[in-house]
């Protein structure tokens, strides 16, 4: 049987931050992450928790949002 659906994955939180210049703070994270949800984004890659002690904090706070 086949699917009829496309499945999006957004790496946005996780790679976004790759290019010089492109930071977000907590706040953004948590802004970018409900925009993705509410755009019906099927998986969000949240970030790397373990490159950092804020990375981790910004992962756990998107996953509990």
């Amino acid at each position: 049987m086949t699917q009829d659906r496309v499945f999006i994955f957004d790496t946005t939180l996780r790679d976004g931050e790759q290019s010089p210049g492109a930071t977000m703070n907590h706040a953004e994270k948590l802004e970018l992450a409900e925009m993705l949800d509410d755009m019906g984004v099927d998986i969000i890659e949240a970030g790397f928790p373990i490159a950092s002690e804020g990375d981790f904090e910004a992962v756990s706070e998107v996953i509990e949002a």
